[in-house]
């Protein structure tokens, strides 16, 4: 039987596949406990909660708890929508697996597979000579091993500047007054996403 994630992006993962399961599949999941886009929209809100919490981090870490907040209003409503489905299709795992859950299910994301685009990258924190980035995990794609973030000046190469194993970084000393492109790439064992978006900075 599978078993629920405790880590947050897989959380996030699979409620994303919850929500556009039920939501393509009506004729199969005619009642859930909830609409299923609610679980869209506690994505969002556990993205904005978390964007909200890295801005403040330099400051505080009580919006810390606003994004643990989100993350469980998601495994709740999660879990409900899986009972949900399970108490309909115990013993189907393909119907199950439609919302990503299952029996024994085959994990949908295969370790061979690159992974997927990094999103909504975003400038949180321009200091002196640090600036602080954030993104959201992919959602496709194979399981991400780390991030490397690029820098370059406008129109030129791109340079690894920095590593994450989270979808936040600091990285501290930057020319100041220079303007500076940055993008983040997910990474595994099997090579590298798409790039992520570009956002710039001036320290």
């Amino acid at each position: 039987m599978a078993t629920f994630p405790k880590r947050e992006p897989e959380i996030i993962r699979l409620a994303h596949d919850i929500s556009t399961g039920l939501a393509a599949n009506p004729e199969l999941f005619p009642a859930p406990p909830a609409a299923p886009d609610q679980g869209l929209v506690l994505i969002d809100a556990y993205y904005q909660a978390r964007d909200a919490s890295i801005a403040k981090a330099a400051e505080s870490r009580d919006a810390n708890g606003a994004k643990d907040k989100a993350v469980q209003a998601i495994v709740d409503w999660s879990k409900s929508e899986i009972n949900y489905a399970v108490s309909l299709f115990r013993k189907n795992g393909p119907k199950l697996r439609l919302i990503g859950w299952g029996p024994r299910r085959t994990p949908a994301i295969l370790p061979e597979t690159l992974p997927g685009q990094v999103g909504n990258l975003l400038v949180q924190h321009e200091g002196k000579n640090a600036v602080s980035l954030s993104w959201r995990d992919p959602l496709d794609g194979g399981e991400v091993a780390a991030y490397r973030i690029q820098r370059r000046k406008p129109g030129g190469d791109w340079y690894d500047v920095g590593t994450a194993v989270s979808s936040e970084v600091t990285l501290y000393n930057q020319d100041p007054g220079v303007e500076f492109e940055y993008q983040v790439i997910s990474v595994n064992k099997t090579g590298d996403g798409a790039p992520s978006n570009i956002v710039r900075a001036v320290l």
